[in-house]
């Protein structure tokens, strides 16, 4: 090969490695992102998780007995992740302004401790803004061991502040693996 050749070579290589660089950064970074983007621009139905039990009782959130909203329980696995996940209740119904409690089941079905995150989303998105969680296992990543199993609990209220036009809501968790980062 010629000098010449073998300069195109490595200048070849190291640009494709720069390459490589940043489609891996760009990919770590992706989900920061996207919830950045998610909450400048109100979309996705993203729940504010730094809610709490104070904040709901100062709103006085009444309960609404002569309205009923379907809330229904979606989860999925991000990457194939391999465990159990699904919601003890697939569909509740409620009043506004009423306290849920549930909860998730999940099982570590792998030989090795992981530890996850259950990211929420919430359709139709302009629902969000109505639940006030009291308790999420959202909140923190979840660590199981090898074949583990544990209940997550979940407990909110839908506000009674809720439009009239929704009488159905999905409230879905997506598990992501965050065993490498851990």
């Amino acid at each position: 090969m010629s000098p010449d050749q073998d300069e195109k070579n490595k200048r070849l290589v190291k640009w494709l490695a720069i390459g490589a660089l940043s489609m891996f950064g760009f990919g770590f970074a992706l989900v920061p992102l996207y919830n950045v983007m998610c909450k400048q621009l109100g979309i996705n139905g993203k729940v504010e998780l730094n809610q709490r039990k104070a904040q709901i009782e100062a709103a006085g959130i009444k309960e609404d007995l002569s309205r009923n909203i379907w809330v229904e329980f979606v989860t999925t696995m991000n990457e194939q992740l391999p465990w159990e996940f699904y919601p003890l209740h697939r569909r509740v119904q409620m009043h506004p302004g009423g306290v849920i409690h549930t909860a998730y089941y999940a099982k570590n079905t792998t030989d090795q401790t992981m530890t996850i995150q259950a990211i929420p989303s919430v359709t139709p998105g302009r629902a969000a803004t109505y639940i006030k969680k009291l308790e999420c296992f959202c909140y923190e990543h979840q660590t199981l061991g090898p074949g583990e199993t544990a209940e997550m609990p979940l407990v909110f209220i839908l506000e009674d502040k809720i439009p009239d036009d929704i009488n159905t809501m999905t409230l879905s968790y997506t598990l992501f693996d965050l065993t490498q980062q851990s």
